[in-house]
């Protein structure tokens, strides 16, 4: 009888630890635990976080951080942070989420055009990546970078060739530019190397050319036809004459901080700069803005022309008439300019 009754007490004993373990089951791991409406939410790990910084995050997301703080320490997440992009979902239990921020880490679709300066495009990245915009710049501008790979400051940001590339969100600002350096010459295929050596440039000459075409012209329809321009007046000696690389110029100078030039006056011509292609022949130092890669393209898919000159189109927003004398030419430009005066634009 005794021994019946010692039997009971341990059987209802383990009854209870059954009964105390499952509800710690239930409630540490499996019930949902999540305090918010909408269908999911992000937490945004640092690389050098610490649990303190995840528990923070998580805190105001969660109805109970207390039973996460249990199991976090029980699976050893506390001593094995990650960092990264991470989505808890609606109803997530403590077990769901720690799986999700230990090994799920999102990656980010991270796209750019039309940045005019690495600062700029610095700029732009710090938003989508972890890294600041000064660290993403000064990985940049690294002299020993910029040297092993045929780059310098004037050409360095066409390496970054427009488009969306995928990353995760704790990339570091020496992956970024790495990953770019692996785009930019998987860009620069054999195919698009011979073609520029068959035009006697090389790949960074090709972008600079494209960074005026592409200032010239937003028209992909057009560009070819443009580059084929400056191209034949490369080949005969003609400066380029290009009034994109003017104002370049000219927003380097004090006096044009935080103007808009809307119109090429003789007076941006006399600017002392390696970029005024009216002083100077053959192409500027290195490009001008970021083009397009329909851009780079059309040069090295130029239409053949003969062709020496263009002028925008007062008629055709966007587009430019083409003209092979100059007398032409000088009609082409006498109808815009007279068209700017109408419409006041004078500066």
């Amino acid at each position: 009888m005794y021994i019946k009754k010692i039997l009971w007490a341990i059987a209802i004993i383990g009854l209870l630890v059954a009964a105390y373990f499952a509800n710690f089951v239930y409630g540490a791991m499996l019930k949902p635990n999540t305090a918010f409406n909408n269908d999911e939410a992000y937490v945004y790990i640092p690389s050098n976080a610490k649990y303190e910084d995840v528990r923070a995050q998580l805190e105001p997301l969660l109805d109970n951080i207390s039973s996460f703080d249990d199991l976090a320490e029980r699976k050893k997440y506390i001593n094995n942070i990650r960092g990264g992009k991470y989505v808890i979902k609606k109803d997530m239990s403590n077990n769901d989420i720690i799986n999700a921020i230990r090994i799920n880490s999102l990656p980010i679709k991270v796209s750019f055009n039309n940045q005019s300066t690495l600062e700029k495009l610095a700029g732009r990245i710090s938003k989508d990546i972890e890294a600041d915009s000064i660290s993403i710049l000064n990985a940049m501008l690294d002299k020993t970078f910029l040297a092993d790979n045929d780059f310098n400051e004037a050409t360095a940001l066409g390496m970054y060739l427009p488009n969306s590339y995928e990353f995760f969100w704790n990339t570091t600002a020496e992956d970024f530019r790495d990953r770019m350096l692996k785009e930019y010459k998987r860009f620069w295929n054999n195919t698009r190397i011979k073609k520029a050596e068959n035009i006697g440039l090389t790949p960074n000459q090709v972008i600079a050319l494209a960074s005026i075409v592409y200032e010239e012209s937003k028209q992909a329809s057009e560009q070819p036809r443009i580059a084929g321009v400056y191209l034949n007046r490369l080949r005969i000696g003609m400066p380029l004459q290009a009034d994109p690389t003017l104002k370049f110029a000219a927003y380097k100078l004090p006096e044009y901080k935080n103007t808009l030039i809307k119109r090429v006056l003789n007076v941006h011509k006399e600017i002392k700069s390696p970029y005024n292609t009216y002083k100077n022949r053959g192409l500027p130092p290195g490009l001008i803005a970021m083009p397009d890669i329909s851009a780079i393209d059309a040069v090295l898919n130029h239409e053949k022309h003969k062709y020496l000159y263009f002028a925008a189109d007062a008629k055709r927003f966007g587009f430019h008439k083409f003209a092979k004398t100059l007398a032409q030419h000088n009609v082409n430009a006498r109808a815009y300019q007279r068209y700017l005066s109408s419409q006041g634009i004078n500066r």
